[in-house]
């Protein structure tokens, strides 16, 4: 045990000498901090291709679809390495439904609701459009199945019109002209 108290104290005596000496004006506690709180969403990164909340983030047409992952506290979860599909709703698709229904659903009460309805935008996997068939059934990640249609090229997802396809560095992103809605159970 003696050993090991100062086999401590030398190791922090040479990172206190090497922070010292090498010319910064860093502490030692500057040095070695470790950000606190916040998660995979927090990495500043400007360099790497974009995730999918941030590809959403920088969309005009997304900011229903972001202030929902914010209520839902699924920002982190979507930034994280998944690979993921995501079919992401524009701001017009959500002005489709109900009066009403975006606003009941970012209440605290609803947070259950809100992110099955999320979940039931997301697949766990890239699925390429090139790859997708007419009729295919893809789990999603509250456990209901898509439904994919392709007609004279177009592509649906449960009816809905895929209009763009965006790359993402954790997955793909399709753009959906309507809010996909689970099955009721």
């Amino acid at each position: 045990m003696k050993n090991l108290n100062h086999a401590v104290v030398v190791l922090v005596a040479a990172i206190t000498l090497v922070a010292c000496s090498s010319g910064s004006n860093q502490t030692l506690d500057t040095a070695v901090a470790q950000p606190t709180g916040g998660g995979q969403s927090t990495v500043k990164d400007d360099d790497s291709q974009k995730d999918i909340v941030r590809v959403a983030v920088g969309s005009a047409d997304h900011t229903t679809l972001v202030t929902a992952l914010k209520a839902a506290e699924y920002v982190d979860v979507l930034t994280n390495a998944g690979p993921f599909t995501v079919f992401a709703p524009t701001n017009a698709a959500f002005d489709k439904l109900p009066a009403g229904t975006v606003e009941g659903l970012l209440k605290k009460e609803s947070k259950d609701a809100l992110r099955n309805i999320l979940e039931y935008h997301v697949a766990v996997g890239v699925y390429k459009l090139e790859n997708l068939r007419d009729g295919q059934k893809i789990n999603q990640v509250n456990l209901d199945d898509i439904v994919i249609g392709v007609a004279d090229g177009k592509y649906t997802v449960n009816g809905a019109n895929i209009v763009a396809t965006v790359p993402a560095s954790n997955g793909v992103i399709y753009i959906v002209d309507a809010v996909l809605l689970p099955p009721s159970k």
